[in-house]
């Protein structure tokens, strides 16, 4: 299968391509190829502007993917899509012109508003066209296994990095990845936060409509771990996302999946949820801690 990157401003371009075209590296995924690539990047958010450059350069040195002119022609010449702009403010921009049927991956996030990621799912149904979108941590080992498939999920707090940037929306840069591990194992649902923010930490709690309660950390000081303690009729358990296998590797392996089925392991009605949580994460920070109901799709 030939795929084709768009929004060379991330290392997730580098690692998915080494991952893909390097047969012999040690966490290969077989069934498709970086064929083509279209740097774009934003002028608007300097983690994008700043990389593109050097990571443009080194998928171009390493691999040899030949570069796109247009967003237009990457689509015409791939079987399948890596969306992987930095900027998730760019997405649906972006979208409107990859929707063409093929199926297309859109990294964390999303979007960075529930309007933007209601109008990429609209698009995405209206034009046949199959959509994907998860941060790694989903899968991440240490995390991913810690639900046995028969128990029930009473509750969970995730953890991890939440770097606040002045040119970013709020929590959507890295709180993406605990909001994703919480609804990994809480599900779509989730009616309601609050957020308590204080200078190294944001704590947001949200309560599901089933009455279960989840609170995802978003640290700024100490080691940046990624984790999770889970409550379940069971068991109660605690996990670190370990480095080994690479999350990205299980994450490649159901992209790939994805682009051969055109079916998405993740509902994206879940995915629209997370964009919720965020979005009224956000909202309730700035309202000192108000309740703020979720956006519903």
């Amino acid at each position: 299968m030939n795929i084709g990157l768009v929004g060379l401003d991330t290392s997730h371009c580098v690692v998915f391509t080494e991952l893909l075209n390097d047969a012999g590296h040690e966490y290969h995924v077989p069934g498709g190829r970086v064929v083509a690539a279209y740097p774009g990047g934003s002028a608007a958010f300097s983690l994008s502007r700043n990389r593109v450059a050097g990571y443009t350069d080194e998928l171009s040195r390493r691999f040899g993917v030949p570069m796109c002119d247009s967003l237009e022609q990457l689509a015409s010449q791939v079987d399948a899509i890596m969306l992987e702009s930095a900027d998730g403010r760019q997405h649906l921009e972006q979208f409107r012109q990859l929707a063409v049927g093929k199926p297309v991956f859109i990294d964390k996030p999303m979007a960075t508003s529930t309007a933007d990621a209601r109008a990429i799912i609209e698009l995405a149904r209206d034009s046949a066209t199959p959509i994907m979108s998860s941060s790694s941590l989903r899968y991440a080992a240490g995390i991913a296994e810690l639900k046995a498939p028969d128990e029930q999920v009473l509750g969970c707090e995730a953890f991890g990095p939440a770097a606040i940037l002045d040119d970013y929306p709020g929590l959507f840069w890295y709180g993406v990845h605990s909001a994703e591990v919480l609804f990994t194992f809480l599900g779509a649902g989730c009616r309601s936060v609050r957020t308590i923010s204080y200078k190294d930490m944001d704590v947001v709690i949200g309560e599901w409509a089933d009455g279960r309660l989840g609170v995802m950390r978003g640290t700024r000081f100490g080691k940046y771990d990624f984790g999770c303690v889970l409550h379940t009729n069971a068991a109660n358990r605690m996990g670190l996302a370990l480095g080994r296998p690479p999350s990205y590797h299980p994450l490649v392996q159901q992209v790939i999946r994805f682009f051969e089925t055109g079916l998405s392991p993740v509902p994206v009605e879940e995915t629209f949820a997370v964009m919720a949580f965020l979005e009224a994460a956000d909202k309730s920070k700035a309202l000192a801690g108000a309740a703020v109901d979720l956006v519903v799709m």
